[in-house]
């Protein structure tokens, strides 16, 4: 069944972290809210997980990455990076 969302709940984080701990879920997009040289690097199901994307130097702003998480979605942010992830949990 396909599923058209246009809309998720909103996780913040400025250090390295689950976004959603071992939930399915899609990631739509994050937002950017400040930065200072950060990176980020998404892994769906958790820390040890593969990775969605190499290292990714964001800058402000929205971007939009659709991406599938089965098990859930982790994010290892290095340096200053304040981020908004938009997701929907349940669905992959």
């Amino acid at each position: 069944m396909a599923y058209l969302v246009e809309s998720g709940f909103c996780v913040n984080l400025t250090a390295t972290g689950n976004v959603v701990a071992t939930t399915d879920c899609t990631l739509l997009g994050f937002y950017v809210n400040s930065t200072t040289t950060g990176t980020l690097v998404l892994r769906r199901g958790g820390s040890g997980g593969t990775a969605l994307c190499g290292t990714i130097t964001p800058a402000i702003g929205f971007h939009r990455f659709p991406a599938q998480a089965p098990g859930g979605l982790h994010a290892t942010i290095a340096n200053t990076l304040d981020v908004t992830f938009f997701v929907v949990a349940g669905i992959v």
